[in-house]
């Protein structure tokens, strides 16, 4: 089904949204058709019967679980991302992603595999033996990390933030190595 229609924004309108979704003013069009997608498959369930909400806190984790396949290319988001999108403090963002993971982790799968074996393609690492550095800004994800690693080996080195850093985390060279031989992710070799 195709569906398609205007909408009128001014100037400002669209110089705020852009601000807020990370885009350039001339993409505000395109960015805006996902979140659109989204948003009608969230009123289409609800017509059905198939997702008939009684708290509101539902309907948030439901709208977050649809933008995670339709905006953000099944990734998770990181909490500003989150915050700036659904107007939350960062605890209420973290709150939000934790309870999607868990509610929908089994739909979700494939978008917490996938977020984590990017976050492992961005690693550094600081030597030859490691540590493996990533910087980011989502607890989830180190979560989610530190849970597979649980799952292969409760004797690895769990993920921790890297002291005096805002969100820098390190891994330790075995554990890195397990997590992507786990998840099918090429390491990251060291160039000194």
């Amino acid at each position: 089904m195709n569906i398609n229609f205007d909408i009128n924004l001014s100037i400002q309108e669209i110089s705020e949204i852009s601000l807020i979704i990370g885009c350039q003013e001339a993409e505000v069009s395109n960015y805006m058709s996902r979140y659109a997608k989204s948003a009608l498959l969230e009123y289409l369930a609800m017509a059905r019967g198939q997702k008939a909400f009684k708290r509101g806190m539902d309907i948030l984790e439901y709208r977050l679980f649809l933008l995670v396949d339709n905006v953000f290319s099944g990734r998770i988001p990181d909490e500003q991302t989150v915050s700036k999108i659904f107007q939350t403090t960062a605890t209420e963002s973290r709150g939000l992603l934790r309870s999607i993971i868990s509610k929908y982790q089994y739909l979700l799968r494939s978008a917490i595999d996938e977020t984590l074996k990017d976050v492992l393609a961005d690693a550094t690492a600081e030597s030859a033996v490691g540590p493996y550095c990533v910087t980011m800004n989502s607890v989830n994800v180190i979560e989610e990390l530190n849970k597979k690693l649980a799952s292969i080996d409760g004797t690895l080195a769990s993920i921790a933030k890297k002291r005096g850093s805002v969100s820098t985390y390190e891994i330790s060279k075995s554990s890195y190595e397990q997590l992507c031989n786990s998840l099918g992710a090429v390491p990251v070799k060291y160039i000194p």
